[in-house]
This record gives structure tokens, sequence and C-alpha cells, in this order.
């Protein structure tokens, strides 16, 4: 897997980032694997989860941010958009120590494990943005080895939580990716 939370995230960015870059102009209102969501708000979906990176892992709560983050992030720029709060993501993220504390909706835990959220985040989106757009879907094997490994003995909590897509079972002998993704509600 990769070396640890800053990398993880770096190389899950660099992935999703592979995908933002190749989105024809048409295709924004494409839709997606995310049946709630076009290629746009999955986009705008991932920018917002990098814009929260900086100041969570500052230390401000959810209700010192307040509204700041609220509404359309994208404007008439989303490639530009991504790369903005992405290069401002990646450095908070590299500036912060391990045994820092976020303060995230759900309660308080080590900012290594909110990291690994947005990462897991980027990593799965990154294939729905792939599969959206026709681009190749194949993920980087270290990443999805790591993830599956963290996540395998936790699929019953991860479905009872509503968040990750209906359930999908693997074809007998499918490879690690498929696997991986059947735990998030995808059918690859």
């Amino acid at each position: 897997m990769a070396e640890g939370p800053i990398d993880f995230h770096r190389r899950a960015s660099e992935w999703f980032a592979s995908n933002v870059t190749l989105i024809g102009d048409g295709q924004w209102q494409d839709a997606t694997p995310c049946t709630e969501w076009d290629v746009r708000a999955l986009v705008h979906h991932l920018v917002s989860e990098q814009r929260w990176l900086p100041p969570l892992l500052a230390g401000r709560t959810i209700a010192e941010v307040g509204d700041g983050l609220d509404g359309d992030l994208l404007g008439d720029d989303p490639k530009g958009s991504w790369r903005s709060a992405t290069d401002e993501a990646l450095a908070a993220v590299g500036a912060t120590a391990g045994d820092r504390i976020v303060h995230l909706s759900y309660g308080d835990v080590p900012a290594d494990h909110y990291v690994n959220e947005v990462a897991t985040d980027l990593l799965i989106h990154g294939w729905d943005l792939a599969r959206a757009i026709g681009a190749d879907e194949r993920m980087d094997r270290e990443l999805v080895d790591g993830v599956y490994a963290g996540v395998k003995d936790h699929v019953r909590e991860l479905k009872a939580s509503g968040m990750f897509g209906p359930d999908v079972t693997p074809p007998p002998g499918s490879d690690r990716q498929t696997e991986l993704l059947a735990i998030f509600g995808r059918v690859a």
C-alpha cells in the first residue's frame, strides 16, 4: 500500500486528477455510477472534500467553517477549481502531524484516519469518473490492495451505513479491484 496517509492521499488525488483532465466539454452532465450525481456533481463532491481538508486539519470545527464551503465550488473553471483545491489539500495534508485530532460530524478522529477516508473516496470516485467518461478504469493496484485490506473485515458495517450503494456480489474469481468496488456498491 501507500507509505502512509500523506502518500495515499497524494496518489489517490493524482488518480482522480488524471480523470478530471480527460473530461470533455460535453461530458459534465453525463451520468456516473453514483446515480444521484452527474460528472459535474461528482467532481464538485471531491473538490468539496479537498477544500474541507485544510481547515479541518488546522483544527477548525465544522461549525467554525460554517457555510464558507457551501454553494458552487466549481464555477466557470471546474478543472481549475479541482487543481487549486487539490494543491491546497496536498499542502495541508503534507504539513499535518499524524497525531492531530480532527473534529468531524460523527466525532473526533485522528488526522490520519480522516486523510485515509478522503483518499479512499478519491480512489473509488476516481473509478466512478473513469467509468462515466470512458477512461481507463484500472486503479493503482497497491492502493486497491491496501484499501481492501482495511475494509474487508468491515463490510457489514459499511453496508449498514447506507452510504456505499447497493449490495453487489462480485463474480467468482474476480480480481481485487472488482471485489473492492463491490464492497462500495459498484459493478465493475
